[in-house]
């Protein structure tokens, strides 16, 4: 699982990480000014924001001929799209730069991100420990929109990318045309669109007013693929290999840019 629901909402797992990392750090960084009065919480900021920002940047760059097209989606962020190493290599300078300017910043601001840190990696180390092995394809029958009854993994056999997905969900409908595009592009690998406890006459309405035109799309009456494969909301985009073996998964909408991403990593060994 690399999502949890609250209530209505679904967050991602690397996402609550990252708040809670926030989270310590801002809250040591403040008990250090109330107790010893050095006041870190701006350094702090500083260090969290360049990191953030370099790291979407450096996504975005890598990535520019999808953003050239629509540039404000770059500010969008929901697509989890960040370079991660190079956000921590730049968060590293700015805080080594920071104590070289101000030494008694050294103590509170090193402190606090190494709290933020250790929230941080020790929760991503607890979530991959807890995280269940290399699951397989569940076995289980889908229905096309035509009425007939097929297997799941009779559409396997290379690698697979299986989208869990409902027409009310407004993250599924904006992410569906670059889902669309990427099987167009990309008949090398297999795209499922799994409508979870929908009637064909809803799905079929759906696709015919967005002009969408996908093949492999199925029913799921019951959302039992949602169920077998501990997926907490939707969109939930699953990433199998060519041995119908999961390898990634993505909770939440897909830009074209991390949807590049995660097919490209499907496609190594």
């Amino acid at each position: 699982m690399d999502a949890i629901k609250l209530g209505p909402f679904v967050f991602s797992i690397p996402t609550l990480l990252a708040l809670a990392a926030i989270v310590a750090a801002t809250g040591l960084a403040g008990l250090y000014r109330r107790r010893r009065g050095i006041d870190a919480a701006g350094a702090v900021w500083t260090v969290i924001a360049a990191g953030f920002v370099a790291a979407r940047a450096v996504f975005v760059l890598r990535h520019h001929d999808l953003f050239l097209a629509r540039p404000w989606t770059a500010l969008d962020i929901r697509d989890g799209g960040f370079d991660r190493p190079v956000g921590l290599m730049v968060a590293c300078v700015v805080a080594a730069e920071i104590i070289r300017r101000h030494a008694p910043l050294r103590r509170p601001l090193l402190a606090s991100l190494m709290t933020g840190g250790a929230v941080w990696l020790g929760g991503a180390l607890a979530a991959q420990a807890l995280a269940p092995g290399a699951a397989p394809l569940p076995d289980l029958t889908v229905r096309r929109l035509d009425g007939s009854e097929i297997p799941l993994r009779s559409l396997a056999g290379k690698p697979m990318v299986v989208n869990l997905w409902a027409t009310w969900c407004p993250p599924c409908r904006r992410e569906m045309p670059a889902l669309a595009a990427a099987q167009r592009a990309h008949p090398d690998i297999a795209f499922v669109f799994v409508n979870q406890g929908e009637s064909a006459a809803a799905v079929a309405g759906f696709l015919a007013a967005q002009g969408l035109r996908m093949e492999n799309v199925v029913l799921d009456p019951a959302a039992r693929l949602a169920a077998r494969t501990s997926s907490p909301g939707y969109p939930a985009t699953l990433f199998y290999d060519a041995n119908a073996v999961l390898r990634a998964r993505h909770t939440g909408e897909l830009s074209e840019a991390t949807l590049r991403e995660k097919l490209a990593s499907l496609r190594q060994p």
